[in-house]
C-alpha cells in the first residue's frame, strides 16, 4: 500500500474503475452470447432485437476503451452476417 496521498487516492480511483469495468465486460459479453443463441435459432425477429442491444453494447465498450474499436467492428459485421445469412 503506497504512503503518499495522490498514490493512495490513485489505487482507490483504479479500483472503482476496474469493477464498472467488469461490469460494463460482462454485461457485453452477455448480450453478445445472447444475439449468438438468438441467431441459432429460428426466431428472425428475436435475433434482430438481439444483434441491435448487442452491436449498442460493443459500441459503448469500445468508446470506454475496454475493447478496441475495430474488435468492437468485426464482431459486429460476424453477427450481421449471420443475420443476413438467417434472412436469406
Amino acid at each position: 500500500m503506497p504512503n503518499i496521498k495522490s498514490a493512495i487516492k490513485r489505487v482507490k480511483i483504479n479500483d472503482k474503475k476496474r469493477v464498472q469495468n467488469i461490469t460494463v465486460r460482462s454485461t457485453m459479453r452477455t448480450t453478445v452470447k445472447n444475439a449468438e443463441v438468438a441467431l441459432a435459432g429460428e426466431n428472425v425477429e428475436a435475433a434482430k432485437e438481439a444483434l441491435l442491444t448487442a452491436a449498442v453494447k460493443l459500441d459503448k465498450a469500445a468508446s470506454k476503451g475496454l475493447i478496441h474499436k475495430n474488435a468492437a467492428a468485426r464482431k459486429k459485421s460476424r453477427l450481421a452476417k449471420r443475420l443476413n445469412a438467417l434472412n436469406a
